[in-house]
């Protein structure tokens, strides 16, 4: 395909793309852009590109890019990506212009190819004082703040009754009030910022500043001068600016997932918190803080430190209270709690009048392994409710597609035993090395190749595992957590299903 750029003065150049219906968006785009081809001349420039550099875009396009820049080809980036044919993504450049303006930006550098061969690439720029005011002024929309210090949970709003999910609660309770740093452990959507903000606003702290910064989704040479802020003469355009450690002053300041920074700059958060002082980037002067610190790891932490992504110095001085938040499928006795919960809270905020979730996707939400936890639960319902137009209730129809292939494949004939819990081994009972116990092939009350004429699939299904459940309360002598291990499955599933078959474990007693 060809490219002809439109713009006066460039020069008519071939890409793997047809670009010149998208010119007049590049134009546009707040980003600084440049197309090159396969030799390195700059094809296109937008006018973003040409305020970094201090450039005339006119000026641009027909020439080679180490000859508008101060660069060799192997100091320049779009060079790199050219002889390497693979992207870069947001690495840091400082670079001088032919005609001596310093940029101290983020480039990302996509090739492109046609059939195959490498045509050329485009080159995407952010200055990096423009991209750190874009981060620093990211805060959560005062529609939804209850507070003045910019949270919104407390330990009111944590909902569970689990036993390892309360036990990680009470811990977080005693913890609060003290200064020592916390760390909270567990995946991603199991609630670990809801945590910390109940920390905070339940310690003496409460109405200082609470500072949470996402460490997986910042760029390392950004976040260094978020963390410690920056003087003028650090670097070309740094100016004089508080770095968050500062800003949490008398109150906290909250690490999410700590282990996606990168080991260098962890090894200066440990000095900061060694000397509980911090040093602005360009500074001989250091500054005493005075801030709780919470952190957050989406693993296990000595899985992290085995795979080089968290410091075990720096872990012995942040996990010196480790709290474990358990995922959604190691608490399958709140889930029927949390969706009603989640359904009260949406149903009201998108004015519709839902009071009910059908046993069918109740059973869904028990069988599912929820990979996104809490977080995903929440947006599952809070999807159905939009799908609901005059149900009060939740249906099967209303689900994302996600969820309900997965269901029908689940229970469509010749499927094997679903991985999940119904009847087989609990993921987590896996991960501890059990082995999985099997059902006996005829099970208890059924004859094979005969069956009561007139019942379908499902009532038949659920005839036999309510008298497997209750041959194993049986066999136990209502014992529930013996007769769960006997099935392969959770004593919270287990009690799921005696509540869906209306099974009294005093029957069993003897």
């Amino acid at each position: 395909m060809v490219m002809k750029t439109s713009e006066p003065h460039s020069i008519n150049r071939t890409l793997d793309i047809r670009y010149e219906d998208l010119l007049p968006f590049f134009k546009g785009f707040s980003e600084g852009v440049i197309f090159v081809d396969r030799s390195g001349t700059i094809i296109y420039y937008n006018p973003a590109m040409a305020k970094i550099d201090e450039l005339e875009s006119a000026d641009v396009p027909g020439k080679k890019i180490v000859d508008v820049y101060d660069l060799t080809c192997g100091d320049s980036l779009v060079m790199q990506c050219l002889k390497r044919k693979e992207p870069i993504i947001d690495r840091f450049l400082l670079y001088r212009t032919r005609r001596g303006k310093v940029a101290n930006t983020i480039h990302t550098v996509f090739p492109l190819f046609k059939r195959g061969r490498l045509e050329g690439a485009i080159c995407l720029v952010r200055e990096y004082n423009v991209l750190e005011e874009t981060i620093s002024s990211i805060s959560i929309p005062r529609s939804k703040q209850l507070r003045p210090n910019d949270t919104r949970f407390d330990f009111d709003s944590i909902i569970g009754n689990n036993l390892d999910f309360l036990r990680a609660v009470n811990t977080a309770k005693m913890a609060a009030n003290t200064p020592t740093p916390v760390m909270l452990c567990g995946e991603t959507g199991t609630g670990k910022e809801l945590f910390a903000q109940a920390i905070h606003n339940r310690n003496g702290r409460k109405n200082s500043p609470y500072i949470a910064v996402n460490c997986a989704a910042i760029p390392e040479n950004l976040l260094e001068g978020l963390l410690f802020g920056t003087t003028s003469g650090a670097f070309t355009g740094a100016r004089e600016r508080l770095g968050l450690f500062e800003r949490a002053r008398g109150g906290t300041i909250f690490l999410d997932e700590l282990n996606s920074m990168g080991t260098g700059l962890q090894a200066k958060i440990l000095r900061v918190i060694q000397e509980r002082k911090v040093r602005r980037l360009g500074s001989l002067r250091e500054t005493e803080i005075d801030a709780k610190i919470i952190s957050s790891v989406d693993k296990e932490p000595h899985v992290a430190i085995a795979e080089n992504n968290l410091r075990p110095d720096l872990f012995y001085r942040l996990g010196v209270v480790l709290i474990p938040i358990p995922p959604l499928r190691g608490r399958r006795d709140d889930i029927d709690l949390l969706a009603r919960h989640f359904l009260a809270k949406h149903s009201q905020a998108l004015n519709k009048e839902l009071t009910d979730i059908s046993e069918n996707v109740c059973d869904l939400f028990q069988e599912y392994n929820w990979p996104g936890n809490v977080r995903e639960l929440e947006h599952v319902i809070e999807g159905a409710i939009n799908m609901v137009v005059s149900s009060r209730s939740i249906e099967m129809r209303h689900l994302q597609s996600h969820l309900t292939t997965w269901w029908r494949k689940q229970n469509s004939p010749g499927t094997a035993v679903p991985p999940s819990e119904t009847l087989s081994v609990p993921a987590e009972s896996l991960c501890r090395g059990e082995q999985q116990k099997r059902l006996p092939e005829t099970l208890p009350g059924h004859k094979k190749g005969k069956r009561k004429r007139g019942k379908g699939l499902q009532a038949i299904q659920a005839d036999l595992e309510k008298s497997v459940l209750a041959e194993a309360l049986t066999t136990y002598q209502g014992h529930i957590t013996r007769a769960a291990n006997e099935l392969g499955i959770s004593r919270q599933l287990f009690n799921y299903k005696m509540r869906k078959y209306s099974i009294c474990r005093e029957d069993f007693l003897v």
